[in-house]
């Protein structure tokens, strides 16, 4: 991951792409982001994707046949430390590029290549993830909403919740229950659903923070066609592997990392010249770094290997509780000039450890798949 003389190809890269960011990130949202309207924020985080697109920064890891950069996490991992530096937006397109692009690659036809991954590259198509439901809690098998067969395709019939981008989202990755006499894990379908079809009704949960990211959607009787199923009809839960695989894994992680690290630098600076704080501090920089060892580690082993999905695993718990950790001392050790900030981050950090499979959910997987503990 380093860029020194041992890695001149990436060193050129964040060249490259330190001179682009400098020139490409709007002024008015790197200098007024806090007196943008939501509105205002979309409209520049759609053409952000775009602007990547055109310069040659959408899908770094992505193959080349497949329209990506032919790059390795490496590179998204330079890139997405130096939009931090640079106070670039976070586009729209993420969960299509970092979740759907990969899944299609592993598990799509040909047909759906050519359909859907030219316009998940260039921005002109966001994705929304269907996964979790109200009743379902953390058990992603345990998924009720329907897919029920019909000529040609699927009627889709259910509820999703805690649904990112969801009032913007042309499709949404949606995992349902197709088979409900089948055995547990062979029951489950992935569709990728259209969200401008009837019956699609989009509800916004306002969050603690006060922000609304998230929605619960609704669904009745919403056609699918039969070529919008990924992999066959009851292989839903090893597509959602994949997807979840994508989801905690290098990319990902990088993006939390620049968050926590400019978190615990802003905490660092917070506590200066309080000795009774030095001991923690010095402590939890010591977690930082070893997060950011980790996703090195990530960078250098096969996506398709065991050794990838136990990596992950450990990195999505580890993140997730530090930011909790550095977030709740913020909060404890804030003055007036700073309470807002950290009380907002306090309340993001606790749904960081739920979202992508909860910490309880992932400790269980590392005990069970990782470790190989009896259940």
């Amino acid at each position: 991951m380093s860029t020194s003389k041992s890695h001149p190809e990436r060193t050129a890269f964040a060249a490259r792409a330190e001179e682009w960011l400098a020139a490409a990130v709007p002024s008015r949202w790197r200098d007024r982001r806090g007196t943008l309207d939501e509105d205002e924020q979309n409209v520049i985080r759609r053409e952000w994707d775009r602007q990547l697109h055109r310069a040659g920064f959408a899908g770094l890891s992505l193959p080349k046949e497949f329209g990506g950069q032919g790059l390795t996490l490496a590179e998204e991992i330079i890139f997405a430390d130096l939009s931090a530096r640079a106070k670039a937006p976070d586009g729209l397109a993420r969960i299509g590029r970092i979740l759907t692009a990969p899944t299609l690659i592993a598990h799509g036809t040909p047909d759906q290549l050519e359909r859907f991954l030219p316009k998940i590259l260039d921005g002109d198509e966001v994705w929304c993830q269907g996964f979790s439901e109200p009743s379902a809690g953390s058990d992603l098998a345990g998924v009720e909403c329907r897919a029920t067969k019909v000529d040609g395709g699927y009627l889709v019939s259910g509820r999703k919740t805690w649904t990112s981008f969801s009032s913007l989202a042309d499709r949404c990755l949606l995992l349902a229950k197709s088979s409900p006499d089948a055995p547990r894990h062979r029951n489950l379908t992935m569709l990728m659903l259209d969200m401008r079809r009837d019956g699609v009704h989009i509800s916004p949960i306002k969050q603690a923070s006060g922000l609304a990211h998230f929605a619960e959607v609704s669904f009745e009787n919403v056609f699918v066609d039969e070529r919008d199923r990924i992999a066959g009809d009851g292989d839903g839960w090893k597509v959602a592997m994949t997807v979840l695989t994508n989801e905690r894994g290098g990319v990902e992680a990088t993006s939390r990392y620049v968050e926590i690290r400019a978190d615990m630098d802003l905490l660092a600076g917070q506590l200066a010249g309080r000795s009774e704080y030095a001991e923690i501090l010095r402590e939890l920089d010591t977690r930082v770094e070893l997060v950011y060892w980790q996703v090195a580690k990530v960078v250098d082993i096969d996506p398709a290997d065991d050794e990838y999905f136990r990596a992950t695993s450990v990195l999505k718990v580890t993140w997730s509780e530090l930011w909790k950790r550095i977030a709740a001392l913020g909060l404890k050790t804030a003055d007036a000039t700073n309470a807002d900030y950290w009380r907002f981050q306090y309340l993001e950090t606790r749904a960081a450890s739920i979202y992508s499979g909860s910490s309880e959910i992932q400790r269980n997987i590392i005990s069970e798949r990782v470790l190989g503990m009896p259940r």
